[in-house]
Formats: C-alpha cells, structure tokens, sequence
C-alpha cells in the first residue's frame, strides 16, 4: 500500500521512506539489501529504505535522532509502538499526523493528513 501512495502522489512531492527497525518482534533481522530484496519480491517496493535504526532505547543503544524527535512532537508524542507507525512531515519539515501501526496507509485520515502535508506553502 505504501508503494501505491508514491506511485500516486509522487508526482505531487509524495516520498515513501522506510526505517526498517529490528527492536519489534526481532521482525527485521536481515541486512539492508536483504529486507530491500523481501519488500520488492513481496509488495512490489521501489520507495527508498534507509539503512536500520533504534527506535527503542536500551542494552547499550540510543534511539535514533530522527526518532528522538518524531516521538517527542505536540500532543501526539511518545514511543513508537510497533513497527510501521506512520509519520506525515509537512514541505516545512514540521509532523503534521501520526498514525499507529494498524492504521492501513489507505485509510482516509492518512489521505487526508497526507494531501494537507503536500500542499505547498503560501
């Protein structure tokens, strides 16, 4: 479902970018190139994947400083639940949603905050 949201809005200033993260369910325990392989073969990815972050701190590890502050931001802030919890940034580079992991990229309130978030400044 990510894929068809940049394929749709791409055009529209739209990026898709994935943090795979190993701190959930030891769910991503491969390499980069090995979970980029498994996201194309599987669901048809070609959105950019960054290279794997914390997300949860301990044993040693810090959270990652994108995270840090996605998860301290306005009255939506606190950890980061599971893996794919979604986060809508603004052209301004300010979060304008977030979304709990069960929450589908298709669902209206995602459009809805995403659309907002492409619009350009005035």
């Amino acid at each position: 479902m990510l894929q068809r949201l940049e394929d749709r809005y791409g055009s529209d200033g739209l990026r898709v970018l994935g943090f795979p993260c190993n701190d959930f369910g030891n769910e991503e325990p491969g390499s980069l190139a090995t979970i980029q392989a498994f996201c194309n073969r599987e669901y048809g990815a070609t959105y950019e994947l960054m290279d794997k972050v914390t997300i949860r701190p301990g044993k040693g590890r810090t959270i990652h400083p994108l995270y840090e502050w996605l998860t301290a931001q306005g009255h939506e802030a606190g950890p980061v639940k599971w893996n794919f919890e979604k986060f809508v940034i603004n052209r301004r580079g300010t979060m304008v949603a977030r979304f709990a992991p069960d929450v589908q990229p298709d669902h209206p309130a995602v459009i809805t905050a995403m659309r907002s978030a492409l619009k350009r400044p005035a």
